[in-house]
Order: C-alpha cells, then sequence, then structure tokens
C-alpha cells in the first residue's frame, strides 16, 4: 500500500519527507510533490516528517481527497526525482 501526497501540500512542497525516503519515490511538481507508488515501499518515514499532514497510505486517504491517489500515479511517471532539501513554497 503505497503513500499518498494530497491536497494540503499544494502551494506548500516542503521537502522534509523527501530526505528521509529510503527509495526516492518522491517527484516534484511545480506546485506539490507526489509519490510514485510503483516505487514506494510504504515504510512511512516520509508521513512523520510532512508539517501539513498531506501523507497518508492509499487506504487512509480521506474521502474529500481521493482523487490524489491517481493524480500521484499519473503525475509520478511523468516528472523527476527528488532526494533533496529544497526551501518550501510557504513559509
Amino acid at each position: 500500500m503505497p503513500h499518498v501526497v494530497c491536497e494540503p501540500c499544494v502551494n506548500c512542497r516542503n521537502t522534509n519527507c523527501c530526505v528521509v525516503c529510503p527509495v526516492e519515490a518522491f517527484r516534484e511538481d511545480t506546485n506539490m510533490l507526489v509519490i510514485d507508488p510503483d516505487v514506494c515501499i510504504d515504510c512511512g518515514a516520509c508521513a512523520a516528517e510532512c508539517p501539513v499532514q498531506a501523507i497518508y497510505p492509499d487506504g487512509d486517504v480521506p474521502a474529500k481527497w481521493k482523487q490524489f491517489v491517481a493524480l500521484n500515479k499519473e503525475k509520478a511517471s511523468k516528472l523527476p526525482p527528488i532526494s533533496t532539501k529544497k526551501d518550501p513554497l510557504k513559509k
């Protein structure tokens, strides 16, 4: 069960989660991060590092954000990996 980045990451894009990911499953979009479900090993390390609680196991994504499961999968295949810390979009 991979993890999913949801709506609270939009226009935040804090990268603390990327640094702790042991398999480099995160991908960087212009206004948020996504997780490649084919790479994620479901370790959960990223969720604890997210300051806006945007990361959930795909089976626990709140109903209002279910569309982010498909969005992560779709975008991940087209975006570059990120594993380094960068400044977030908002402070």
